[in-house]
């Protein structure tokens, strides 16, 4: 792609903008239905955090599949707005069923996001948006098919565990279809090595998000606090201010920031753009359970001892941190010391914050961010204008 069409891809952006608005009202309810899952009274409470799970990861794909058509395509042009729009709906009439999507609002849900599975490529055909490269036919029929088990668990199934199991079948598909190319008999598959995105552009779009999910931990802590403005729960409100700063500050330095640098430094930035869909996905991941646990310990700083929410405290910047050594390693082909230590430390003191107030192991997981940003600033000043040399580009040097 030519400096020119870069500049004109990046350019005409309002709309995927206002997308990303509409994620931030979805991941809100995602963080809402996951608060109920830890909080409800239940003897077993894994097949609500499953739901939750599956329901996180069908966002993720329409969230996913939007980014890669507007970094393949101009967005200024009239088939790419309508798909923006179409996705822009659905995505809110999503998230508007999502905390009963498993009870009586699961056939909206489930139509819903299968029209916009089966609306994408079908705007994109008619649109005459590069089918000979990239021919949206493929996705078509395997949106049809992983159609066949999201529709018939809402229907056939309203209140039995089948359902799941079906929308896990269906979502198995589509997640197949991404990674294999939608192979089609008599229509081949499309390798990711003939994707023409634009790296920069798709690199912004994973920062965009990356934003988007910290801003919703800043939202879920503010109107938890808001809720209940005691002075017992100012300490649990900074401890989730700073563990979001952190947050950020770990994630855009030195790899998220030249992110869009690595991408554009390999030949097929599709490539490290599809890795680079995963380790997000663990990223948002982490930063969400993050900001659902300091939501907990701000409604219950001291009193409430449960092992579950002990995971997600823990366990939310352990993804976080997880996802962003794999990021490190698409980017500069290493792995710092700083995130194998901080993981080893969440797990290590995991044992020992299970008899301990939840504040206790908030502040906990919060300090050990602060220890990896401050090891990140003395790095910065030893080895400073560190260029991206991801794997690929480093194999091919040799």
């Amino acid at each position: 792609m030519t400096v020119g069409g870069l500049r004109g891809l990046l350019r005409g952006r309002e709309g995927e903008l206002l997308l990303d608005l509409v994620y931030v009202f979805a991941l809100s309810r995602i963080a809402e239905r996951l608060i109920v899952d830890l909080t409800t009274q239940r003897r077993v409470v894994l097949p609500e955090l499953g739901q939750t799970a599956l329901l996180l990861l069908a966002f993720w794909l329409t969230w996913v599949r939007a980014a890669l058509v507007t970094s393949a395509f101009d967005p200024r042009k009239g088939a790419i707005r309508l798909e923006l729009v179409l996705v822009m709906f659905g995505v809110m009439i999503m998230a508007v069923t999502l905390p009963f999507a498993f009870g009586h609002r699961g056939v909206v849900f489930a139509v819903t996001y299968v029209a916009i599975q089966l609306g994408k490529p079908l705007v994109l055909l008619l649109g005459r948006c590069d089918p000979e490269r990239h021919n949206p036919a493929r996705a078509l029929c395997w949106a049809a098919v992983s159609a066949v088990p999201w529709i018939a668990g809402a229907v056939l199934f309203p209140q039995s565990p089948a359902r799941g199991a079906l929308w896990t079948l269906a979502l198995a598909l589509d997640y197949t279809g991404l990674v294999v190319g939608w192979p089609v008999p008599g229509l081949g598959r499309t390798r990711i090595e003939d994707w023409k995105l634009a790296g920069e552009h798709i690199a912004e779009r994973f920062q965009q998000f990356i934003v988007i999910a910290l801003g919703e931990t800043i939202l879920l802590a503010g109107l938890t606090f808001a809720e209940q403005f005691t002075p017992d729960r100012v300490a649990p409100s900074v401890v989730a201010f700073a563990s979001t700063m952190l947050m950020w500050r770990i994630y855009f330095h030195r790899a998220g920031a030249v992110l869009p640098a690595a991408i554009e430094a390999i030949p097929s930035p599709a490539r490290l753009g599809r890795s680079a869909f995963h380790t997000h996905l663990i990223i948002v991941t982490g930063i969400l359970a993050t900001g659902v646990g300091h939501a907990l310990v701000i409604h219950h700083p001291v009193l409430h001892e449960d092992p579950l929410w002990l995971a997600v405290i823990l366990g939310g910047p352990a993804l976080f941190l997880a996802g962003r050594t794999r990021l490190e390693y698409e980017v500069f082909a290493r792995v710092s010391a700083s995130r194998v230590v901080g993981l080893l430390a969440l797990a290590a003191l995991a044992p020992v914050m299970v008899r301990l107030p939840p504040l206790v192991a908030t502040s906990t997981a919060t300090t050990v961010l602060a220890g990896i940003a401050a090891w990140d600033a003395i790095r910065e000043r030893k080895h400073p204008g560190e260029a991206p040399s991801p794997p690929e580009s480093t194999r091919q040097q040799r």
